[in-house]
């Protein structure tokens, strides 16, 4: 497919709205699973980490499997993947809703719903992306808020839900609300040039060139019959011999001819078809050496390295409070008649007010994302290491809204992935790492749960979430710094498309 330059406008705002409601759609109850959390503890009567491991899957499975829904996008474009991840979501809330015990919930509500959300954010991400270029910071972080707008609202929706109708009528009409997403997909028209050619074949397509010699031969036997029958009809005016001996004598040669020419063809048609299956395997092959050799040649960059190793420690310490703040509160003895409003929507409004800002502090020249990226982190892991000493409702909301806010550093992790590694390798290197971003968003929230489970407090496991998070800020901080830089360039160069970042650079 052939994309023409990004028109920063136009569709493309279309796009951003869809894309917009979209993720508000999908993520709204996968990040609000907090509310859902409580209900599972006294339904199933599950210890903390092992329940936890609903929402963690949620969370992190479509992020896992990033690599995966890089490659369906890039291969059937955004719109049918939308389509199609719609189906998924819908099916799988609803599903969840005859969950018989938490096992089912793994499947149904975590790899089910997770996997159709990954999908869509994938195709939301890469479709923006290939539509803004100069505006690329303000068009994420206004999709992005969707999904914080998501968490903020589905909080009070779902909580609201569960007193009316249950949990289970709860699940099903969230997931007729996500059906939406068939309308939202459908509107994500992929950017071609007007009048481009038609587009080229896929390596799968290329290969039945071959295959076409054999459809060829096959016509030139059939010929080769229709000319012999043809001479046997004007031998017979020439030597005016009698019909039925020369119906006998000439239908049987045509007969043996076409016979032998059979063999010969379905001889042919065998090594061709097997002709076909080799080529096919081995362009198949060579798609696969062709992905893992980029895939090294991206890990060759410093800054790309330091992504995925932050990326990964950021969610095992950071994701954990958006799922686990009410159970804090619940512990901590705060009375619920204090609460002004559940701290994961205070989380979910903040979150997105995060994006929006930081979304558009991205596109000011003078401001280095990466930086800005490091910062976030930073920040999060000294809110992490406050959060034992939290024992009232105020501070926690505070608290929850500074995690929530610096938690919008979501809508510049794209950016700054673009800018590292350019335009044309992001659908492959946001893949890879969102691939450790959703491991971590699995492994956080069991990991503090169990903790729990086995100190009967939650404050050792926030100072662990916390010391993770400094530390990919700091790994991060290193590899971006301009010495380590300098330092690096002299013994090796930066694959091509690839982006450095400097003091004086701007993101």
């Amino acid at each position: 497919m052939v994309f023409r330059k990004p028109p920063d406008g136009g569709w493309g705002w279309v796009i951003v709205v869809v894309s917009f409601f979209t993720q508000f759609l999908c993520y709204g109850s996968p990040l609000a699973v907090g509310v859902l959390y409580l209900e599972w503890l006294d339904a199933f009567g599950e210890g903390k980490g092992k329940t936890a491991w609903v929402g963690s899957l949620a969370n992190g499975i479509g992020l896992l499997a990033s690599p995966v829904c890089s490659v369906c996008v890039s291969s059937f474009g955004a719109r049918p993947v939308a389509i199609f991840s719609g189906f998924m979501v819908a099916g799988g809330l609803m599903m969840s809703s005859f969950a018989p015990n938490i096992y089912f919930l793994y499947i149904s509500y975590g790899i089910v719903v997770g996997l159709g959300c990954g999908l869509l954010y994938t195709a939301t991400v890469t479709i923006t992306c290939q539509y803004f270029d100069k505006r690329r910071g303000l068009a994420l972080g206004l999709i992005s808020t969707g999904s914080s707008l998501g968490l903020f609202i589905y909080a009070a929706l779902q909580k609201e839900l569960i007193d009316l109708y249950g949990l289970d009528g709860c699940l099903l009409i969230v997931g007729a609300l996500s059906l939406n997403i068939l309308a939202c997909g459908s509107l994500m028209r992929p950017l071609e040039l007007p009048n481009s050619p038609p587009a080229e074949k896929t390596s799968v397509d290329k290969v039945p060139d071959q295959y076409f010699v054999y459809h060829e031969k096959e016509k030139t036997v059939e010929e080769n019959i229709s000319i012999l029958e043809k001479g046997y009809i004007d031998e017979k005016c020439v030597n005016n011999i009698p019909d039925y001996k020369q119906d006998g004598i000439l239908n049987k040669n045509v007969l043996n001819s076409i016979n032998v020419n059979e063999k010969d063809t379905y001889k042919k048609k065998v090594v061709e078809q097997t002709n076909f299956c080799k080529q096919l395997a081995k362009r198949k092959w060579q798609l696969y050496l062709n992905y893992c050799e980029e895939t090294l040649v991206l890990f060759k960059n410093k800054v790309f390295s330091a992504l995925f190793v932050a990326i990964l420690l950021f969610d095992i310490g950071g994701f954990p409070p958006s799922l686990l703040m009410e159970d804090v509160a619940r512990s901590a003895n705060i009375n619920e008649d204090d609460y002004c409003m559940p701290l994961i929507s205070i989380i979910g409004i903040m979150t997105a007010v995060g994006k929006l800002t930081l979304g558009i502090l991205a596109d000011f020249k003078w401001v280095n994302t990466l930086y800005l990226y490091v910062t976030t982190l930073l920040m999060t892991g000294a809110a992490l290491f406050a959060i034992p000493f939290a024992k009232s409702y105020l501070t926690l909301a505070m608290l929850s809204g500074i995690l929530g806010f610096l938690t919008g550093n979501w809508s510049i992790f794209p950016y700054v992935t673009t800018k590292t590694v350019g335009i044309e390798k992001l659908t492959h290197a946001y893949g890879i790492l969102m691939f450790f971003a959703g491991l971590g968003n699995s492994l956080g929230p069991p990991i503090v749960g169990w903790f729990y489970d086995w100190t009967q407090e939650y404050d050792t496991a926030f100072y662990f979430s916390g010391f993770c998070v400094l530390l990919g800020g700091f790994l991060l901080l290193l590899a971006a710094l301009p010495c380590w830089n300098a330092c690096t360039n002299q013994s090796s160069k930066l694959p091509p498309n690839s982006y450095s970042y400097k003091v004086a650079s701007s993101a």
